[in-house]
């Protein structure tokens, strides 16, 4: 029996999976990951790395990341508490939707994730106080495979739902995508 209700975004290969939550008067149980059935949208990999990252303030932004191949990754992004607006990019050179994004509202209440596939880029504002959210990587993270775009990239034109609390100096000195940014492999 599937646990796992996978759905289709806009962008090819990007996908939303809500997870069914059986419940009783005690809580509820929910499955993360099933690689049986995410394979069926594209996870072919074992989980790499699994990372955790709590944001403090409501309006903070982080990303947009990403990782050049090899080292190019999926992830699967859940937000365990608070609430975020997920942001993922494609920048897939030929795509037909290169530079186009696509955002969902995760949060601990909706259990949904975001499954972002090799040749996003990845980012999220959250939406509310003490954020936390988890992260299942298909690669390690290389330093040196490491890439990103700025978050107020005109070319982009992401219409951050709130005004921007906060950005890490490091994030705020990604560059926009250039005139000759062919996007990644």
């Amino acid at each position: 029996m599937n646990r796992l209700h996978i759905t289709d975004l806009p962008l090819p290969g990007l996908k939303l999976v809500e997870r069914q939550r059986l419940g009783d008067a005690r809580g509820y149980f929910s499955r993360l990951f099933c690689a049986r059935e995410l394979a069926e949208c594209g996870w072919d990999k074992p989980i790499a790395q699994i990372n955790f990252s709590h944001t403090a303030q409501c309006g903070t932004v982080r990303g947009l990341h990403y990782q050049l191949p090899p080292h190019a990754e999926k992830k699967l992004v859940q937000c365990l508490r608070g609430r975020i607006w997920d942001v993922a990019v494609d920048i897939r050179r030929g795509s037909s939707t290169f530079l186009h994004w696509h955002a969902e509202t995760l949060s601990a209440e909706n259990g949904r994730a975001l499954l972002v596939p090799e040749g996003f880029a990845h980012g999220f504002q959250t939406l509310s106080d003490d954020v936390d959210l988890l992260y299942l990587h298909s690669e390690a993270y290389v330093p040196a495979s490491e890439g990103g775009l700025h978050v107020n990239d005109p070319r982009l034109a992401i219409a951050w739902p709130l005004p921007m609390a906060a950005l890490s100096d490091r994030d705020a000195g990604l560059p926009a995508a250039s005139p000759d940014f062919g996007g990644i492999a």
